[in-house]
């Protein structure tokens, strides 16, 4: 008798020494306002999402679940969906913001998920989550097959690398070191970003830089803000009446 092939191990959850901790048992209140930049003091706030009073709204790469809360216990929308492949990060974010109304926590591959929700999302955003850290030109067509017609992605990235090498000037990722292993990053320039976009069916995109000039503890990082949108609804055109 052949003997069975071993069950391969599950990959390493890099994510598992990130994020605030989370005592089990002790949720944590919803911050006053959210950040797009690197150190979470300067810049837009969820403004930034445009209106989404009765939306839903997804998050690529969630993670602790901090920015997602905001948007449900401080906004409008309908429902707030918070996507993570991470199951540690998945727990704690359960842990922490489970008893916010209308969030959603969802451990999954974000474009995986997206394509089985084919117009299912109003907006959707990512803060230095699953969007810097997959491969582009697999996440942006993803989302833009999740976005009902005129809907609106935001995401925030490193406009150059920490140690102030500028970003790939092409669709090519780097390896950086994680607590347990080695992961992909994508810090790309925003003129390859506004290439991928189009490429990925968004028909607008604008761009914005978060300068912060850093500390005596904290060197200075540039952030990149994307917002783009797919086509609105078309409109029939106005129909002539018989003379």
């Amino acid at each position: 008798m052949t003997p069975s092939s071993p069950t391969p191990a599950a990959p390493a959850d890099l994510w598992q020494y990130y994020g605030a901790p989370s005592p089990a048992g002790i949720p944590r209140s919803v911050d006053a306002r959210m950040y797009w930049d690197w150190y979470q003091r300067t810049g837009p706030g969820a403004e930034i999402l445009g209106d989404v009073a009765g939306r839903t709204v997804t998050e690529l790469g969630a993670g602790a679940g901090r920015q997602a809360a905001h948007v449900a216990g401080s906004t409008a929308a309908a429902r707030v969906l918070a996507i993570d492949s991470s199951p540690t990060q998945h727990t704690k974010a359960r842990a922490l913001y489970g008893h916010v109304p209308g969030l959603e926590f969802i451990e999954a591959d974000a474009a995986e998920y997206l394509h089985r929700h084919p117009h299912g999302a109003d907006v959707i955003y990512s803060l230095f989550g699953a969007v810097d850290f997959t491969d582009p030109r697999t996440t942006l067509p993803a989302v833009a097959s999740a976005l009902r017609p005129g809907g609106r992605l935001v995401f925030s990235t490193l406009a150059h690398y920490r140690n102030g090498t500028p970003p790939e000037t092409d669709c090519r990722p780097a390896d950086i070191p994680a607590r347990t292993g080695t992961m992909q990053r994508w810090v790309l320039d925003a003129t390859v970003w506004e290439e991928l976009l189009g490429e990925a069916g968004f028909e607008t995109c604008q761009t914005e830089i978060l300068h912060d000039l850093g500390d005596d503890t904290a060197p200075p990082v540039t952030t990149l803000v994307i917002c783009a949108s797919v086509a609105p609804e078309p409109t029939e055109p106005p129909r002539g009446t018989d003379g």
